[in-house]
């Protein structure tokens, strides 16, 4: 599977923002298709890790289709958390995935901890698996993160999920604040592809 380059490929996720930057990520040759057009829900994901639900969901996916898929699994890491919500990060957003609840949930989390966080730099990172898998055989799986700072308001309107109280180091603007081709050049999704760009 290695040995030759994938020129059609089934995106594994029923998150509009994400299948918009993967479909960015990708070169333009590849035939992409989304699990919206088979009609998928998405597996339940028990795994532990980034990892172990980025190939859950890529497995899954293609058993369905017989395609060729490349899955994401993401997610917001907050120190004085102790990391949550990390692999729940989606579900801290209720069973529709609201983010608006899941951002007013990190904000009360963050206050119950410290009530005087907003003063200080909370340290958080968002961390992606990416993986690819045929049928049963996993192809690769990689990960990637870039590490940032809690805002203290959410701030901007073009990103989604959590991205807008995550300010990236070295930055002053959320992910949301800025233009989409910049953030995808510094995010954790795009770190990651560059790992796995080999196969495309």
């Amino acid at each position: 599977m290695s040995h030759y380059k994938i020129n059609k490929l089934l995106i594994g996720t029923n998150n509009k923002g994400k299948l918009r930057e993967i479909r960015d990520l990708l070169p333009k040759n590849i035939k992409t298709l989304s699990t919206y057009k088979f009609s998928l829900k998405s597996p339940k994901e028990n795994g532990e890790t980034f990892e172990e639900n980025s190939l859950i969901k890529s497995k899954y996916f293609s058993k369905k289709t017989n395609l060729i898929c490349l899955a994401d699994d993401s997610g917001l890491e907050i120190d004085l958390l102790n990391k949550k919500p990390g692999i729940f990060s989606a579900r801290w957003g209720g069973k529709k995935g609201d983010f608006n609840i899941a951002i007013r949930k990190v904000y009360r989390e963050l206050d119950k901890k410290d009530r005087n966080w907003k003063d200080k730099k909370i340290r958080a990172r968002f961390i992606c698996a990416l993986s690819l898998s045929y049928l049963d055989k996993k192809i690769a799986c990689v990960s990637a993160k870039v590490e940032g700072t809690i805002s203290n308001e959410p701030r901007g309107k073009k990103g989604f999920g959590y991205d807008p109280i995550f300010i990236p180091n070295g930055k002053t603007k959320t992910f949301s604040e800025m233009e989409q081709f910049k953030k995808y050049k510094i995010d954790h999704r795009f770190k990651a592809f560059q790992k796995i760009k080999k196969f495309f």
